[in-house]
């Protein structure tokens, strides 16, 4: 997605009509109102409710405010789309950045391939390797929640009371306030994605 404050006085007023048009539907859907109802509430025409629905026209202020009180929102709230900032995280391969975690003096290499906060929830993406110097861990605990993806290798990996024979292509989601980590390493290398999620207390 561009930038808004990126684009030509033209191209930016199109992109705002569009970003509109996309908001004013969520809403709509969101309230379960058919477009016939939300113009029967707002005093808005049909016809002019599916023009700024799909791009094609620059309403008044007055026929936004319409349209935000019947859906019960601010006028603001109908530019969110446009005004939002959305980032991405971009890692070519083999440079994601090595970090020190608790595994890591059992031989466990952890790459973060990104680093993503919106809003209350924070996301950070792994790919662990164990090498054949990697000792089992199984301890690990923490709070969020856990998504595994196998790329490479075997290991009997450790969620609770049970143990899981992961291969290239196997998957695990779980709870990791649990005891957790890998118990078994039946083949080396073996190379894991590990996404990790937790509530932001900043």
């Amino acid at each position: 997605m561009q930038d808004p404050h990126e684009l030509t006085d033209e191209k930016r007023a199109m992109a705002l009509e569009q970003a509109l048009g996309r908001q004013l539907r969520e809403f709509r859907k969101s309230n379960n109102l058919t477009v016939s109802e939300l113009s029967a509430v707002s005093g808005v025409s049909l016809a002019m409710i599916s023009k700024i629905e799909n791009g094609q026209t620059s309403p008044s202020l007055s026929t936004l405010q319409s349209l935000s009180v019947a859906l019960n929102v601010p006028v603001t709230a109908l530019f969110r789309q446009f005004e939002e900032h959305r980032t991405a995280s971009y890692v070519p391969s083999g440079k994601g950045l090595t970090i020190e975690r608790r595994g890591s003096r059992a031989g466990h290499q952890y790459q973060l391939l990104g680093h993503g906060v919106r809003g209350e929830i924070t996301v950070e993406p792994y790919l662990i390797t164990l090498s054949e110097k990697a000792d089992v861990f199984p301890l690990f605990q923490h709070v969020g929640i856990e998504f595994i993806h196998m790329l490479e290798g075997e290991v009997g990996y450790r969620h609770g009371d049970q143990l899981y024979h992961l291969k290239p292509g196997d998957s695990l989601f779980f709870d990791p306030n649990a005891p957790h980590g890998p118990e078994e390493l039946i083949e080396l290398p073996a190379r894991f994605l590990a996404i990790i999620s937790y509530a932001n207390k900043n």
